[in-house]
């Protein structure tokens, strides 16, 4: 359910009212009793909760598994990977 902003037509003070999108706005004013209008919000930001709102949520269960399967290079292949980057990186410089 929404929350509706109201401006009072007497006072003039404005407030907040939470009802359904299909109920009528038969709203009084809090402060005087007096009759109101309904105001044009800007609208709410919207919340995600829960999962779902990312890419990686949608992924297959059998890419999660071959993710999880994946070999780990070895240690002598990871350090000559590095140097490999550092050399390049030399070089560029």
């Amino acid at each position: 359910m929404p929350t509706y902003e109201y401006e009072c037509q007497e006072c003039g003070k404005t407030f907040e009212k939470f009802h359904k999108m299909t109920e009528k706005p038969r709203v009084k004013c809090p402060h005087c009793g007096g009759k109101t209008k309904k105001l044009i919000g800007t609208g709410a930001g919207i919340i995600f909760k829960g999962e779902g709102f990312y890419a990686t949520d949608y992924r297959s269960k059998e890419y999660k598994e071959a993710k999880k399967k994946e070999v780990e290079l070895p240690p002598e292949l990871k350090s000559e990977l590095k140097d490999k980057s550092k050399s390049k990186s030399k070089k560029e410089d």
